[in-house]
């Protein structure tokens, strides 16, 4: 009890200098958790795939559409379930900042092939009912207000002209990182008007979602349905739904990349700060570890004082650090667009990083303290002055 009452007494012998290394550990333990929370959740929407799904694209870019046609054909491919068509809409939802997907979809199989996106059978079965319905996600839902039986009122881009639509869904998500930032509507209803306005347009589709029986057999299926379609005017790329995703994420893997680096970057000045403040002390009180010495304190009490200081300011820091990351981590969430990230909140992992982090700078940072204190010689510490 002694030496917890000397730790503590020591750790607030200048306060304002503690306050202010606490502080600093504790913004620092915020970046590090807001910068690891997105890297963590860009790896989510890789691992929020499944095995059991194909994507089948344009051989040259996803941008290029490929003909509704080519479904039957992959259908008849041994080893399928199901094939999917999707097609990336775009368009404007009352301005430019409301980004989130949209897409025209087959209704029929949709909810099918991604039996992660709940829906109540009488809102599946109105979608599928009405041309113009639409069904969005829980989190554009609760960010617009929007409920079932409001109109949604696209002004196209990709697809020009004015495109209102009915909700008459809001699926919840199985999974905590389940996306619950789409918009999904009927292809017909747009290729109908494709048909109808540019018909050179009309019967394509983005890219085909297939659902296999056993994922196992993922490579020997998706060359299959590559080999139909190979020589004609579009041919296709397949590859697991990880794979295609992965593919986006990458597009942006310099950037993560530079936030994961900078994340143990930010461990790095904790160690520095709370280092600053342990030698800073440790050099003041040469004269004190004198005293101790001559009054027979062993190396052990000198270790458990300076360790200890280092390990209540750290764990003091990284605490109150961790505590309001949650709240800031939240804020963010609410403040930023549903669309720009689908979900966002803090993986167990980070806790897990920011807590070890937090005890392994306390424990380094005491390192050179406790080398001087044990290694100064008592008649040394008695002529310093400082």
């Amino acid at each position: 009890m002694k030496v917890l009452k000397l730790i503590l007494k020591n750790a607030l012998r200048h306060k304002l200098r503690t306050l202010l290394t606490i502080f600093g550990i504790a913004i620092a333990v915020i970046a590090f958790g807001l910068l690891r929370t997105v890297v963590t959740i860009w790896d989510s929407a890789v691992d929020a795939t499944m095995a059991n799904r194909l994507i089948t694209r344009q051989a040259v870019s996803f941008i290029f559409p490929l003909p509704y046609s080519y479904k039957e054909k992959i259908e008849k491919v041994p080893g399928v379930n199901r094939v999917l068509h999707q097609t990336w809409f775009q368009g404007v939802y009352k301005d430019k900042s409301n980004f989130f997907v949209r897409m025209a979809v087959d209704p029929d199989a949709m909810f099918d092939v991604y039996p992660e996106f709940l829906l109540t059978p009488e809102e599946l079965a109105s979608f599928k009912k009405e041309r113009d319905a639409c069904v969005i996600g829980a989190d554009i839902a609760q960010q617009h207000n929007l409920k079932l039986g409001d109109k949604m009122v696209l002004e196209g881009d990709i697809y020009p002209g004015r495109w209102e639509f009915t909700v008459r869904g809001i699926y919840k998500g199985k999974n905590k990182n389940t996306d619950k930032t789409q918009m999904l509507f009927h292809w017909d209803y747009v290729n109908e008007r494709l048909k109808a306005e540019t018909p050179v347009r009309a019967n394509d589709v983005g890219w085909f979602v297939v659902q296999v029986a056993d994922p196992n057999k993922s490579a020997q299926i998706s060359n299959q349905i590559d080999a139909i379609f190979k020589n004609s005017t579009a041919e296709t790329k397949t590859e697991t739904e990880k794979a295609f995703t992965q593919g986006f994420v990458s597009a942006s893997g310099a950037i993560i990349s530079a936030m994961n680096v900078m994340s143990f970057v930010i461990i790095g000045i904790i160690m520095l700060v709370l280092a600053n403040t342990m030698i800073m002390s440790a050099r003041e009180r040469t004269r004190e570890y004198a005293v101790f010495k001559t009054l027979g304190f062993s190396a052990k009490h000198l270790v458990g004082l300076i360790l200890g200081e280092s390990m209540l300011i750290s764990i003091l820091g990284g605490g109150v650090g961790l505590f309001l990351t949650f709240p800031i981590v939240a804020g963010f969430e609410q403040a930023m667009p549903k669309g720009f990230f689908p979900f966002f909140f803090i993986e167990p992992i980070t806790v897990v990083l920011a807590v070890t982090a937090t005890i392994l700078v306390g424990l380094i940072s005491s390192v050179f303290p406790i080398q001087r204190a044990l290694s100064t010689k008592i008649v040394d510490g008695f002529r310093f002055v400082g």
